[in-house]
């Protein structure tokens, strides 16, 4: 036993090696010894350790896989002693290793379960409660404002006709709006709406085809925000963005109640209830006149209603007669004004927000700096 220490993981505890099998006799302390190494050894074996055990026990050329093999040398009688001895100790042995190992199989799972662990009653993130977009908000406080002013909030297809987009709004077919590097085409024929106007159209079809000329002096009064498509990508150009579009047809309708219209929604929207509102002349091709809505700013400092500059922020003007007139309305005797701005646009000067491109972008970081409290609700500006 001496001869054989340190040739294997074994020798080094005076248990009998492959290499000193010849000098190895059958004893039954030589199998106390074994045991009395092996399975305290195997106790406190770690992983790693555990293998190197087994293999240098149980392998092939391993002690107790050594200690069978010699039986052959033996007569019939003592074989059977000794192989009975020794394989009660190698059940020991392999009893002692699964034991081992299925303790560190639980020790290292309940290891694992412990650092991964997730209290399912808790929120996933406590750090980060959602917020509301700020288009949401933007679109929940323009239907407080004109909700306010006993306007309809109205809403349509995304993929119209070129009729309801185009023609019916005195749009012509040779206009570049019509183009195909402003507009959606689809295969089918219709298109992705580049404005809310068709909900207009829509909504003057359904009056005038269910009510008759004879209806109610005011008998419409909308506004239609919307996701709309165009072929623009930059800074400020998005494909894909929202506007909100009014409408209101009546009797008596003039350009007075347009401007006291759009001064009572920039102020209520801005929070600024003296808001400077102009009309600059232009033209759109259905409305006649038109203007563009001017709001009075500080050029260097951004400030909404401040100083001498002015920032364009959307369009308007009379309905053109040949827009009623193909919706079935009389434009003898309505007249009606229309506007629209974009929810982008307002918003990213309400809060100054400098790219458009990251309202698309689903970038969690911006919307917990931009974003509003869910149970906040849209307030109204007092006076509306």
């Amino acid at each position: 036993m001496a001869a054989s220490r340190g040739l294997t993981f074994f020798a080094a505890r005076g248990l009998p090696c492959p290499e000193d099998k010849g000098r190895f006799k059958m004893q039954s302390n030589d199998l106390k010894g074994l045991t009395e190494e092996a399975l305290p050894a195997i106790a406190a074996a770690d992983a790693a350790s555990l293998e190197e055990l087994r293999v240098s026990l149980l392998g092939k050329n391993g002690n107790v896989t050594m200690l069978l093999k010699s039986l052959s040398g033996m007569d019939p009688e003592a074989r059977k002693t000794a192989g009975a001895a020794i394989n009660h100790v190698k059940t020991q042995i392999s009893a002692a290793i699964s034991a081992r190992r299925a303790a560190l199989d639980t020790q290292a799972l309940a290891q694992k379960l412990a650092a991964e662990r997730i209290d399912v009653t808790q929120p996933p993130r406590p750090d980060y409660l959602g917020a509301i977009h700020p288009l949401s908000r933007t679109q929940e406080e323009l239907a407080a404002i004109f909700g306010a002013m006993g306007f309809a909030i109205k809403d349509g297809p995304d993929i119209e006709s070129g009729w309801h987009n185009f023609s019916a709004l005195n749009i012509p077919s040779h206009h570049p709006a019509r183009a195909m590097m402003d507009t959606f085409y689809l295969a089918s024929g219709g298109v992705l709406r580049t404005h809310t106007s068709p909900v207009q159209i829509r909504t003057m079809l359904d009056w005038a085809k269910n009510e008759g000329l004879g209806a109610s002096p005011a008998p419409i009064r909308i506004v239609v925000p919307g996701r709309v498509f165009r072929s623009d990508y930059d800074a400020t150009h998005s494909p894909n963005f929202h506007q909100c579009e009014g409408l209101v047809i009546g009797e008596g309708i003039h350009l007075g109640h347009l401007k006291g219209c759009l001064r009572d929604f920039l102020g209520a929207y801005f929070g600024v209830p003296e808001l400077p509102v102009r009309l600059r002349s232009s033209y759109f091709p259905f409305t006649e006149p038109s203007m563009e809505v001017d709001i009075a700013w500080n050029r260097k400092t951004g400030e909404i209603g401040g100083g001498t500059d002015w920032l364009e922020i959307g369009g308007s003007g009379m309905v053109h007669a040949n827009v009623l007139a193909n919706c079935g309305i009389d434009p003898r005797r309505f007249q009606g004004f229309a506007f629209g701005v974009g929810l982008e646009r307002i918003t990213m000067l309400k809060h100054g927000m400098p790219d458009l491109r990251l309202f698309f972008e689903s970038d969690v970081r911006w919307l917990r700096h931009y974003g509003f409290a869910a149970l906040t609700p849209a307030s109204l500006h007092e006076g509306i």
